[in-house]
């Protein structure tokens, strides 16, 4: 019996929690890689194209070579290129322009089995020749990651003893200034969304589901950089309905995570470690249609 988890025919929604210690999580490039911060708050941000982006190197790893489980969105690989190939694996000739949606279903289909993140996420496939193709919409909508507190970044300055240019060199310097960003300590959170309507349509399958989870838990063990620091998995709360539409409104089941620190009682305390915080569950009148599955907490 799959467990109800795994179940790709019904809705799941999710809290995923992670932390990271001295390292920098997601840097805004226009800041000069400044964590990225809510300037308002403080709150410290993770994007969710970041968060996708670990997810999709870390899938096909987890999947073994398996050929389900290619990457579209991937370096060195022209989109255009693979939506070309979907075309001609399907009969379909680039340079019509009359070919209907409903005539690149056969494509769509074939993109979907065969490259896991759109089947997952989706993607915007009508560009260059293939503009047929039009959008797929993913079942797996990833949100952006906010800390439980405010995050204080640090700009360390930092020196290299050899000189970029050989005239510097010959000027008689011997070492070059940098900088490099830091987050002290960060508890972030994000809420996953799972749709069962669309997950039928591209083809999502138990296994998919298992190899999502497993990336989420281990795609910061494959992402390691000494920028990043140590980034680690806290919990994964998965609430799943018995059908797809639902039993309950995601919100009202998200929000029985509950997560407060020290800070709370202590105004001047800042979180250093994941034991700072307490995480409780509120499981009472959780709808009968309404189970909880708890991963790597």
């Amino acid at each position: 019996m799959t467990a109800p988890h795994l179940d790709p025919a019904v809705r799941h929604d999710m809290v995923f929690l992670f932390d990271i210690t001295d390292g920098n999580p997601n840097g805004d490039p226009d800041a000069g890689n400044r964590p990225r911060t809510d300037m308002e708050t403080g709150h410290g941000l993770v994007t969710d194209v970041a968060l996708k982006r670990k997810i999709r190197d870390t899938i096909a790893l987890a999947a073994e070579d398996d050929p389900r489980y290619n990457v579209f969105v991937q370096a060195g690989h022209a989109l255009n290129t693979r939506l070309a190939e979907s075309y001609q694996a399907n009969g379909l000739q680039l340079d019509d322009k009359k070919i209907t949606a409903e005539q690149a279903e056969p494509a769509k289909a074939w993109l979907c089995d065969r490259y896991v993140d759109i089947r997952l996420f989706g993607g915007v496939l009508s560009v260059g020749k293939t503009r047929a193709l039009g959008q797929i919409r993913g079942p797996l909508q990833v949100g952006i990651a906010r800390t439980i507190d405010p995050i204080s970044p640090a700009d360390h300055a930092i020196t290299r003893v050899t000189q970029t240019k050989q005239e510097d060199i010959d000027k008689g310097e011997t070492t070059e200034m940098g900088g490099k960003w830091t987050v002290p300590y960060g508890l972030y959170k994000t809420e996953i969304y799972y749709s069962a309507t669309r997950g039928t349509k591209t083809g999502v399958t138990s296994r998919d589901l298992e190899l999502f989870y497993r990336s989420l838990q281990m795609m910061f063990d494959h992402d390691r950089s000494a920028t990043r620091g140590r980034l680690a998995p806290r919990g994964l709360y998965i609430f799943t309905h018995h059908d797809k539409f639902g039993a309950a409104p995601a919100h009202t089941l998200t929000e029985r995570i509950h997560i407060q620190s020290h800070s709370h009682t202590q105004p001047d305390f800042a979180p250093r470690h994941f034991t700072d915080y307490k995480i409780t569950v509120d499981q009472e009148n959780l709808p009968d249609q309404i189970t909880l599955t708890t991963l790597y907490t």
